[in-house]
């Protein structure tokens, strides 16, 4: 009884500062989907079995939300890369832990195996990759280690309190549109088969270096205590909209790919 107590508070505490730690559940939820909405059919019934029976949803915040148990600790650096200016992700000191590279890397190497994979622990890999996608793709994920991944670059968005990393993970999809997470998917997921395949095209180390110079140039067009609204948001709409597209995209392809 104690310890489901402990492991209760700690989920609580958890939540408390959720927003901080990566795409929040919408932005989450939105990659799943345009994912699973993208996968073969064939692929979508393994990985759905895999899963349990459950859609990519289902488990696209799971990694969030474990993270303060004691048995899931080791992959609380695995959600971003902290890159610092001057660095490139390549250059940068790396987390003895691993980063989200490093961890969506061994997990893609652990799934090509499958299918000598016990049912747990494909069904855990499978977890892991569907999150690390999504927090890759996410431009403060790449942050700089000096202010915590902009954690500690506070400004105001739309007069209140707040800091740049919370503003990409989780204001700036709540604030943009009031779309749940199928409509989002209904909304940005209408291009055709050739323009989704150029946007998932490359490896993860493209993709990593991608957002690190996203997250570079919103550096370069931040000022702590700005207050910042309607034109930054809509200013900055079409970087938001391309990430969470090419998240989906690039997570339906791995998965295409592995089963």
């Amino acid at each position: 009884m104690k310890r489901i107590f402990l492991l209760l508070a700690s989920l609580f505490m958890f939540l408390g500062t959720q927003q901080s730690f990566g795409w929040g559940q919408k932005g989450h939820d939105i990659v799943a989907y345009v994912a699973q909405c993208n996968l073969k059919k064939s692929v979508k019934k393994k990985v759905e079995r895999a899963l349990g029976g459950h859609t990519l949803m289902y488990y696209s915040s799971w990694m969030d939300n474990i993270r303060g148990f004691d048995e899931f600790r080791h992959t609380s650096t695995w959600h971003y890369a902290n890159v610092d200016e001057g660095y490139t992700y390549e250059t940068m000191p790396k987390e003895p832990a691993g980063d989200v590279y490093t961890a969506l890397t061994d997990t893609i190497e652990k799934l090509r195996d499958h299918r000598n994979l016990s049912d747990s622990l494909e069904n855990l890999y499978l977890r892991y990759l569907i999150h690390l996608v999504g927090d890759m793709h996410c431009p403060m994920h790449a942050g700089r280690k000096t202010d915590l991944g902009g954690n500690q670059l506070k400004i105001k968005w739309f007069g209140s309190n707040t800091n740049i990393h919370s503003v990409w993970d989780t204001a700036f999809i709540e604030s943009v549109r009031k779309w749940s997470y199928t409509e989002w998917r209904d909304n940005i997921d209408y291009l055709p088969k050739a323009e989704k395949e150029r946007l998932a095209a490359g490896t993860p180390l493209d993709w990593m270096n991608e957002t690190v110079n996203i997250c570079k140039q919103i550096y370069m067009e931040i000022e702590e205590g700005g207050n910042y609204s309607w034109d930054y948001m809509y200013n900055n709409f079409p970087v938001l909209e391309l990430q969470l597209q090419r998240a989906g995209y690039r997570l339906a392809r791995i998965l295409n790919e592995l089963y």
